[in-house]
């Protein structure tokens, strides 16, 4: 019997969610929402919108992830301060993921790879230390996620290799932390050296619970919708598909109006549904 296409959802903001509802709730499609990765969202009141989500969304049984708040916010800082602010605002991230009852929650790889691949964010040079450090900055953050049956993913952001940011996704027990997958951050980092998408996936396997679908040209974070730029969609979902469980597949688009027109894309191609 031949397997189908893997079933795709969006990620997108709550004031997008009446657009797009009924296709979600009709496949019930994996969601992300990004509210919560603002910081003026999270120290103003967010509960209206979270409870207005829960209204739109009465009857969803799809896998519902958040964005947790990331700019500014580096997981692997040696100051003790910086890292006491990285950990409230995960916190508040938390308390937003559990109002809404996300399992979920993407963070913002630390490794910013100033310096060959194969020499920066290694052994000898001071991974043990960064690993370290995330601990340190997650150590009352993991607890929390596990108790609220939230799972932190750590998103492929300057990565030019595989190999830092799934030791540090390793490090963790229990699946508490695993892998999320911007497939356009690598096609990006591809041009500096790095692994491409499909790669990433083979390197990963069942540490790879999240991807972010989005295309662009190589040469800007553009969050396109696929089919407008290069990646090559076909070598990322062949990989998908020897992977013996279903990561969260989310478009991820800087103009959300795209949302259909990239699902398409991919279902006129036989990639997913």
């Amino acid at each position: 019997m031949t397997t189908p296409p893997p079933l795709i959802g969006a990620a997108l903001p709550i004031a997008a969610l009446p657009q797009h509802l009924d296709w979600l709730l009709t496949g019930q499609r994996d969601l992300e929402l990004w509210d919560a990765s603002y910081g003026d969202v999270l120290d103003g009141d967010w509960r209206p919108a979270v409870r207005e989500a829960r209204r739109m969304l009465d009857g969803y049984t799809g896998r519902l992830s958040i964005h947790g708040p990331w700019e500014g916010l580096p997981l692997t800082c040696s100051d003790a301060r910086v890292r006491r602010l990285v950990s409230d605002r995960l916190h508040q991230g938390l308390e937003v993921a559990g109002a809404l009852g996300a399992s979920q929650m993407v963070l913002h790889s630390p490794f910013d790879f100033f310096g060959s691949p194969h020499v920066a964010h290694t052994a000898g040079h001071g991974l043990a230390a960064e690993i370290a450090l995330a601990h340190q900055t997650l150590a009352e953050v993991v607890p929390l996620a596990a108790r609220i049956g939230c799972v932190l993913v750590i998103e492929v952001c300057y990565d030019l290799a595989t190999g830092p940011l799934l030791a540090l996704v390793r490090s963790f027990p229990d699946a508490t932390v695993r892998l999320s997958l911007d497939v356009g951050h690598a096609h990006v980092n591809e041009r500096r050296g790095g692994p491409p998408a499909d790669q990433w996936v083979r390197d990963a396997g069942a540490l790879l619970a999240h991807l972010h679908l989005q295309d662009t040209d190589g040469l800007y974070d553009r969050h396109w919708p696929p089919g407008r730029g290069s990646l090559n969609w076909y070598a990322l979902f062949e990989a998908l598909g020897t992977l013996a469980h279903a990561p969260r597949l989310l478009l991820e688009l800087v103009d959300t109006d795209q949302i259909g027109a990239g699902a398409a894309f991919l279902a006129h191609h036989g990639l997913a549904r």
